[in-house]
């Protein structure tokens, strides 16, 4: 053995410890490849199935890296912040500011939550009728259905008033929709349709392709727009004035053309446990630095409402948009590894 040089004697040594197990502690090693092996994940999303698609794909990168991500749970919004601020679970892919500000400062905030990088933007929500009763009585303003001769053109139910498809409740966008309500004095004249959004919204398109006229709420990303498109089968309404709820309040929602639709443009994050994210760089990192386009997911989500719903379709969509950017997902891996060094 002494004749053996001494770095080849060094990694003999190596590989025999690590051949009866003894390098449990490989993974904090500098050039790992599986820096997360052996640490559980618990992803949460929310009940909206289209959110499958971004968690997914979190959950591919963290899996690359070797981590053991459990079966998704699904939660609403208020309880997911919850949850990770606790510790009981680890992350969602699906963390809307401003929308979802209330929630975070109430699960403890910045103390217990992280919610670095960007993963979407451009996320812009608000109300919407169909074009044809838009352009026959000039409705460009929510504010309008203040009349009710032009709100009784949207009563699904027979009660006189006009009946807004909104927000399911528990997702956030249902506060702000009553907060306007009452901001805007449409109480008299529109009733906050509210219950599972995918049911209410299904029915909508029906009476849209009935040739009858419609008011909803929806938001983008969402397969919404690609089935009733903005400026081409419906049109944007706009409202009077800012008005905001809770922890937004006060914040000024007109756009940058003008345009003033009640609500700003969102941002999506990753969602973590702080203290989590720290004991894991590489997984905070990736957290970090993962970003996918609105138009990704709207196409996606579009694919979903076509028939392409089922958990191997999603798996599918996940595999095909990952090889269709393997450059990029590639270099989120290899930054991730390099953040456990």
């Amino acid at each position: 053995m002494s004749q053996i040089p001494s770095r080849l004697r060094r990694a003999l040594l190596a590989s025999c410890l690590a051949g009866f197990g003894l390098l449990a502690g490989a993974q904090s090693l500098p050039g790992n490849e599986m820096p997360g092996k052996g640490v559980k994940v618990f992803p949460l999303k929310s009940s909206i199935a289209e959110e499958n698609f971004q968690t997914q794909l979190v959950i591919k990168a963290l899996q690359k890296l070797g981590y053991d991500v459990q079966p998704v749970q699904e939660v609403e919004y208020p309880t997911a912040h919850l949850a990770i601020a606790n510790g009981d679970a680890t992350f969602m892919a699906n963390h809307w500011v401003p929308l979802h500000e209330g929630f975070y400062k109430n699960a403890g905030g910045d103390g217990k939550l992280t919610r670095k990088g960007l993963f979407a933007e451009n996320a812009i929500q608000g109300y919407l009728i169909d074009k044809k009763t838009a352009d026959q009585y000039g409705i460009t303003q929510l504010s309008q259905l203040k009349d009710p001769k032009l709100a009784a053109l949207f009563d699904a139910n027979g009660d006189g008033k006009a009946d807004l498809t909104g927000c399911t409740p528990g997702w956030g966008c249902e506060a702000a929709i009553e907060h306007q309500l009452d901001a805007f004095e449409l109480r008299a004249t529109v009733t906050h349709q509210q219950g599972t959004y995918s049911a209410l919204i299904a029915d909508t398109i029906s009476r849209y392709k009935a040739g009858k006229p419609i008011l909803y709420y929806t938001w983008t990303p969402f397969w919404v727009s690609a089935q009733l498109k903005p400026g081409i089968d419906v049109m944007w309404l706009e409202v009077p004035f800012s008005a905001t709820p809770g922890a937004q309040g006060g914040e000024d929602t007109r756009l940058p053309n003008g345009k003033n639709y009640g609500f700003v443009p969102n941002r999506q994050h990753i969602l973590a446990n702080k203290q989590w994210a720290a004991q894991n760089p590489a997984a905070g990192k990736l957290f970090e630095i993962m970003t996918l386009s609105i138009n990704d997911i709207n196409a996606q989500n579009n694919r979903m409402f076509e028939g392409e719903n089922k958990a191997g379709d999603i798996e599918r969509h996940v595999s095909g948009w990952i090889a269709a950017h393997q450059e990029r997902f590639d270099g989120w891996i290899a930054q991730a590894r390099a953040a456990a060094r």
